[in-house]
């Protein structure tokens, strides 16, 4: 399809186009925000926050590292070199997977934990500041229910590993 047919696709032009655009947009500003943001109050990359809080919701705060990875949305090797960074900051270590050798778990440690709570206001406060407060009770339950919508029609089907 070349992409001047696309003006003439009902399914990707006008408000559903312009969707997708503000959505795009708007995502990438907002993520550069609060990645400054806890950048220069916390002097911690956004990356490793999201790593953070996906390990300290975890039972055991745990996770195999390509639980991980899917989750923060990044190639095993790219988690590879981020937990690389944070395992010498003393912010996660790893630890083999006692029923499967060749798996691995990244877990918070009490460190790592600490660097969490000390840069969650700073989040939650830019969270808020930046999207949530733009948005009414009622809004924000349409936009919830929509983008999840949108992540349960593309979402991988999850492959299940002992470990």
């Amino acid at each position: 399809m070349d992409v001047a047919d696309l003006d003439d696709d009902p399914a990707v032009t006008g408000h559903r186009l312009g969707a997708w655009r503000a959505f795009l947009e708007a995502h990438a500003h907002i993520t550069e925000v609060l990645a400054r943001e806890l950048r220069d109050e916390e002097d911690l990359p956004l990356a490793w926050y999201d790593v953070l809080v996906h390990l300290s919701e975890a039972a055991g705060r745990q996770l195999r590292m390509q639980e991980l990875a899917d989750a923060i949305l990044l190639s095993k090797s790219g988690l590879t070199r981020l937990v690389d960074r944070m395992q010498t900051a003393g912010l996660v270590e790893r630890e083999a997977c006692p029923s499967d050798k060749r798996g691995t778990f990244a877990r918070l440690t009490d460190q790592g934990m600490a660097a969490l709570e000390a840069a969650a206001p700073t989040h939650v406060r830019g969270v808020d500041q930046h999207f949530a407060s733009l948005f009414d009770d009622e809004e924000a339950a349409v936009l919830e229910r929509l983008l999840r919508r949108l992540a349960e029609a593309n979402r991988e089907p999850a492959t299940k590993a002992e470990c």
